[in-house]
């Protein structure tokens, strides 16, 4: 049946949804590529909260959404951006994510690596021995946890460091005492607006020259890189730079098919929010890749970019609102919920546009379902037919 879907201007357009999904099966890890999809936490819709409250957070229907990503193949990076770190899901309720999803990847016999940054820190700026001492309380609960730590981007950090030194000194302290390589994470601004500066400038050229300072001094300790600064170009050149064995796990939402297909000097994995709603169609990409198709693996992955610019548009940063909203449709979880109180961050001509763009990709399992429950937000909102 047609559906009318609102567009930026408020007038409606006529779609018809697709009736049946792509054949996508789950299956086991990947031979070329090692890939993280970053997982988003399903909320509590029966709890009692307001934005300012602590998550409520449904753990039944947040572990089974991993278990579905492991199914696939596809490691887990829990407690990131995703998740709402920091948007919702404050340090008391990360750390008990971490707990629960590394138990679960432990049993479930599926890779998980989680963030370790400084979110227990509050209020004003701190003293980098504070700073540190946050990041070092974060990483022995990781490391307690069995996962794999990935240092991430510190808002206090970026507060309190007076220039490169200060980064030299605080990860330099952490990758000396961690006890397996990590990944070092950069998140960009457009992510989040109190990371600008960060590596002690906003020049990237000189912030991109502290980072590789910090990897090499310490490569036994760094795994890999994860850049999220959407240039491309940019992420080429600083993985051409990287000492033998680190690897660059690419974080960019926009041109993730060219940077994993990679050129004749090397490639990119994946450490992606956007393989939270791609998941099952990104892991047949890249079992595709494994046997030496890179054309067939762009011809998979290509048409999904579209889908994750609008999921990324400006403001990046409540992208989560249209992953959850996607994951709601797709079966995931019983209702389109978040923590914070997230699911407004976005417009309802926006959702209909994501709604279409996954629809046509055949990313819905039951396409009815997704159909009935667009259509059920649809008359929420006052459209009718």
């Amino acid at each position: 049946m047609t559906l009318h879907l609102p567009g930026a201007r408020g007038a409606l357009r006529a779609y018809e949804p697709r009736t049946e999904p792509l054949a996508l099966a789950p299956g086991a890890p990947f031979a070329s590529r090692t890939v993280f999809a970053a997982a988003h936490v399903v909320a509590d819709p029966y709890a009692d909260t307001t934005p300012d409250s602590p998550a409520a957070v449904d753990w039944d229907a947040t572990l089974a959404f991993r278990r579905h990503l492991w199914s696939h193949g596809l490691g887990v990076a829990e407690a990131m951006d995703t998740a709402q770190r920091g948007m919702g899901l404050d340090w008391a309720g990360a750390a008990e994510l971490i707990r629960r999803s590394a138990a679960e990847a432990r049993a479930a016999g599926g890779r998980i690596a989680c963030g370790v940054g400084t979110d227990q820190l509050t209020g004003g700026p701190k003293a980098l021995p504070e700073v540190r001492a946050a990041y070092e309380e974060q990483l022995a609960l990781v490391e307690e946890s069995g996962a794999q730590a990935i240092l991430m981007a510190s808002r206090a950090l970026a507060a309190t460091a007076r220039g490169p030194e200060d980064y030299f000194t605080v990860y330099g302290h952490l990758l000396r005492q961690a006890a397996d390589p990590v990944i070092l994470h950069w998140l960009g601004p457009m992510f989040d607006p109190a990371l600008d500066g960060y590596w002690g400038s906003a020049d990237l050229d000189a912030a991109t020259d502290t980072f590789l300072q910090v990897i090499a001094a310490h490569p036994d300790k760094v795994d890999g890189i994860k850049v999220s600064l959407l240039d491309a170009r940019r992420e080429v050149e600083l993985r051409r730079r990287l000492p033998k064995g680190v690897r660059c796990y690419t974080g960019d939402d926009f041109h993730y098919p060219e940077l994993i297909a990679g050129d004749d000097h090397g490639f990119s994995h994946a450490l992606l929010g956007v393989f939270d709603p791609l998941g099952p169609l990104a892991a047949q990409a890249v079992r595709v890749l494994d046997t030496g198709d890179r054309d067939g693996f762009r011809a998979l992955l290509d048409p999904t970019v579209e889908l994750a610019r609008h999921l990324f548009r400006a403001p990046t940063r409540f992208y989560k609102t249209g992953v959850v909203f996607l994951a709601w449709l797709a079966g995931h979880q019983s209702h389109f919920t978040m923590v914070g109180g997230l699911q407004s961050a976005r417009s309802l001509p926006h959702l209909a546009r994501a709604y279409e763009l996954a629809d046509r990709l055949g990313l819905f399992p039951d396409p009815k379902r997704a159909e009935d429950r667009m259509r059920t937000l649809l008359s929420l909102y006052g459209v009718t037919p």
